[in-house]
């Protein structure tokens, strides 16, 4: 489960004490979705509505991260004409949300959706995919940067003192399990913000992703995985695109295989299995992430739309968005609210996450489903969240259009 607070607050459990850090746990306070006091690479639109990352700059000049997650139009498009590693989704309507026993209250009502074709890559992006980016732009991930006290200071409590400067350094959350049963309902037990920690050492500096090009990357903020969508002229998938996807033709099924629960001998999904969050006995075979193809995909071809790692999607969170929808019609590709709300943290800014993660379990967290939904602040990194793009006919003709004159112009 992500743990339902920010980087920030981490930053100032650690700097200012248990008490103050309980105040500013129970607000829940996060950064602005803005989230960015380093250099990035400037993202900017071509002549032809693709997205390139050109030259350093500092971030205020980026494009507004939101310019290409919505939907585009109806084009002709087939399965085979379209961007390799992904997969076409045809599009259609489908019931979206929950009455499953496992569901939470923000996974209903039920109601009804139809989306417009789109592609979404087969798999979650991989640490060799993140890397390629990052070589060819320069690209500075939020964990990656120090915290900036000015920017952390305008989400606290008037007084909060300011951390110690080694808190404000580089860093992020990572998941640190007990070596004994806890109380579930603190994840300060399971969860340390951790200096060092990012994508290329996503469970602190001794780690390191060496031979694990084919993992999905993880310690991405939603800044971070829109920084690497639009630089491949790709976007994130809405919510509802996740969840159609996701479902893979299985109309109302609890589950992306159906209505049979997690196998113990052939595991569906990487999920935890034994007791969390003290003993992972792996009968799957991975403790944390695995390989991506690991598991068998589902109707559409797409893998691990359950379990192994969270999946940023393009939305803002708001608790009560099914509710908000009640008694409308079919609803014509939903992309989300306009702005964040949660009433449990009521001053965060949060980006939804679907697809649940290697930490999932039944007695915690059965978010492997594909209705479940989760949220954090946009600046915030986890070891078991990351992400895979979606790209409509619209950015697929750009995107063609571009390469094709590209390679035209060549010598």
């Amino acid at each position: 489960m992500i743990p339902q607070n920010s980087r920030s607050y981490w930053l100032l459990s650690i700097g200012v004490g248990a008490a103050v850090a309980s105040a500013v746990l129970v607000l829940a306070l996060g950064r602005p979705e803005s989230a960015a006091d380093a250099p990035r690479g400037d993202i900017s639109p071509d002549d032809d509505g693709s997205i390139v990352i050109t030259k350093f700059v500092p971030p205020a000049e980026n494009a507004d991260a939101d310019e290409h997650c919505a939907p585009a139009g109806r084009f002709a498009a087939t399965a085979t004409d379209g961007p390799s590693h992904m997969v076409w989704i045809p599009g259609g309507q489908f019931t979206m949300g929950s009455t499953h026993r496992l569901a939470r209250a923000n996974e209903s009502p039920l109601h009804e959706v139809r989306v417009d074709g789109f592609w979404i890559d087969k798999t979650e992006v991989t640490n060799a995919e993140f890397r390629k980016f990052v070589e060819a732009t320069g690209y500075v991930t939020t964990a990656e940067r120090p915290a900036d006290w000015e920017e952390l200071k305008k989400q606290v409590p008037a007084g909060t003192p300011k951390p110690p400067p080694e808190m404000l350094v580089p860093g992020a959350l990572v998941f640190t399990p007990p070596d004994h049963a806890v109380p579930l309902d603190n994840v300060g037990q399971w969860w340390a913000w951790t200096p060092g920690a990012n994508w290329r050492h996503p469970e602190g500096p001794k780690t390191s992703i060496d031979g694990k090009d084919d993992h999905p990357v993880v310690q991405v903020s939603w800044d971070d995985a829109v920084a690497y969508t639009k630089w491949a002229g790709k976007r994130l998938p809405t919510e509802a695109e996740w969840e159609f996807a996701a479902r893979g033709r299985l109309e109302k099924k609890p589950f992306t295989w159906g209505d049979a629960p997690l196998s113990e001998t052939k595991p569906q999904a990487n999920i935890w299995q034994g007791s969390f969050p003290h003993h992972n006995t792996a009968a799957d075979g991975y403790p944390r992430s695995a390989p991506v193809k690991s598991f068998p995909p589902n109707g559409y071809g797409l893998y691990d739309m359950a379990g192994n790692t969270w999946e940023w999607c393009s939305d803002w969170f708001r608790h009560d968005t099914y509710r908000r929808r009640a008694g409308d019609d079919v609803i014509e590709n939903p992309t989300g609210p306009a702005k964040s709300f949660d009433p449990r943290q009521p001053n965060m800014p949060q980006r939804v996450q679907r697809g649940g993660s290697f930490l999932c379990n039944d007695v915690y967290c059965a978010s492997y489903r594909p209705s479940a939904r989760m949220a954090t602040s946009p600046d915030t990194g986890l070891s078991h969240l990351g992400f895979r793009c979606a790209m409509t006919p619209a950015m697929w003709q750009a995107k063609s259009e571009k390469d094709g004159a590209t390679s035209r112009a060549a010598p």
